[in-house]
């Protein structure tokens, strides 16, 4: 074993430790007992949404609350498809300072007023934890990716919007709230081709991370829920603490908005690799696997996220470093983004074992994929994909697609406000 690997070996972050095939069964035992009620570590939330074909006709205003954007539309589906018009794209408030509860749901009115004589529809992305009610709209759990919105907690998200609006003289809109993996999936499914796949499931690796499926009938009525066709769940996957974290992990847990939470998400998504990566060029320094000259050379970037890390992967932006230490940047750096698509591979492992999905190879589940690593890392995109080959289908015999989206939660946030 070379240096590096050791020292990824002896601090618990080494990519090959985690098997995807081996650990897809225990994830999705964890979900099968989400479903059940028992303590765990999944919640699998109920959507209240069904998947559906493609959406003939209807128009909707569009909130996309993500980790780092905040973003409104209108969007219209016609019988050749949707458009996106009156698009507006700011940064999601918590990001630069705290604000309020009141605060933030002012400024969500103040961005689809505009849209108010257009449509009395209203699908709202909220891409933070959620628990979604059967009139669809969502109680918040907990507002994270390093976003700080206070006294959110136990809020009614459609309910504080319809209120505003109401107060601003805005009545009789139907506000549906769906997380962002929800809104990935029904973009998916009314944009592609149906006749095409097995079945759907969404994946977003991005700022967060997070999963949802299509749960069978006989699955969501383990949750005391009915529903012919079955239901989509936000198994909200950045929960799971059935991945065992490294040393680094552990430093960047404590030292986080929400310590001892979200385990999974902390280990996968990119609002903390860059972090990650910090922690390790540090000791990395101090075991002397790299020189002070240039961790000081590395650290001396305004901000090292996922974008520079991911030049560091392919040995970019490192070229005023010695060539053990270019070597050694590069090596942490692609390892990062390897030991995330190993998780993910388990996740979508996972959620084909617990749909029963994808044992036709004629006929994959489409993995409807969004965010930043999916759709923009060099070695995250492949590792993952050859991951699935290996893993899903030549050890586990099940077949699935991955298929990068852009921009589909708009179109599916849309889509969940016109047929619901």
């Amino acid at each position: 074993m070379n240096t590096i690997n050791e020292f990824l070996k002896r601090h618990g972050m080494l990519p090959e430790d985690i098997c995807p095939s081996n650990e897809a069964e225990k994830m999705a035992e964890e979900m099968r007992r989400g479903l059940r009620g028992e303590e765990c570590s999944l919640p699998m939330i109920p959507t209240f949404l069904k998947t559906a074909g493609k959406i003939c006709e209807g128009s909707a205003a569009v909130i996309d609350a993500g980790g780092t954007n905040f973003r409104s539309a209108l969007v219209t589906f016609t019988a050749e498809g949707y458009r996106v018009e009156h698009l507006s794209k700011k940064k999601m408030p918590g990001i630069e300072k705290p604000v309020n509860w009141d605060e933030f749901i002012s400024f969500t009115a103040d961005s689809i007023m505009p849209l108010m004589d257009m449509t009395d529809c209203i699908g709202f992305c909220f891409s933070y934890s959620a628990d979604i009610t059967p009139e669809i709209d969502g109680k918040v759990r907990n507002i994270d990716k390093e976003v700080v919105i206070t006294h959110s907690s136990g809020k009614l998200v459609g309910k504080s919007l319809n209120d505003e609006l109401e107060r601003r003289g805005v009545f009789g809109k139907k506000i549906v709230i769906l997380n962002d993996t929800a809104a990935v999936m029904l973009g998916g499914v009314s944009v592609l081709d149906n006749g095409n796949y097995d079945g759907f499931i969404a994946q977003v690796s991005g700022t967060g991370t997070n999963t949802c499926c299509l749960v069978p009938a006989k699955e969501i009525i383990k949750l005391g829920l009915s529903g012919d066709e079955g239901m989509i769940i936000n198994t909200e996957s950045g929960m799971y603490d059935g991945i065992p974290m490294g040393d680094f992990d552990k430093i960047l847990d404590k030292d986080s908005l929400n310590p001892g939470y979200k385990h999974f998400e902390k280990i996968t998504a990119g609002v903390y690799l860059g972090t990650l990566c910090s922690l390790m060029l540090s000791a990395g320094c101090e075991e002397g696997l790299i020189s002070r000259e240039s961790l000081e050379k590395l650290m001396a970037v305004p901000k090292i996220d996922g974008a520079v890390i991911d030049a560091w992967s392919m040995g970019e932006r490192l070229s005023a470093l010695p060539q053990e230490d270019r070597l050694f940047a590069e090596e942490i750096s692609k390892a990062l983004f390897k030991r995330s698509a190993r998780c993910m591979c388990t996740n979508i492992g996972a959620l084909l074992l617990l749909t029963e999905k994808g044992k036709n190879a004629d006929k994959p589940v489409c993995v409807c994929a969004e965010g930043s690593l999916v759709q923009k890392s060099r070695v995250y995109r492949p590792e993952l994909e050859a991951l699935m080959k290996e893993h899903i289908e030549n050890k586990l015999g099940l077949h699935a697609v991955l298929m990068p989206l852009e921009e589909s939660t708009m179109p599916g946030a849309a889509a969940a406000a016109i047929i619901s």
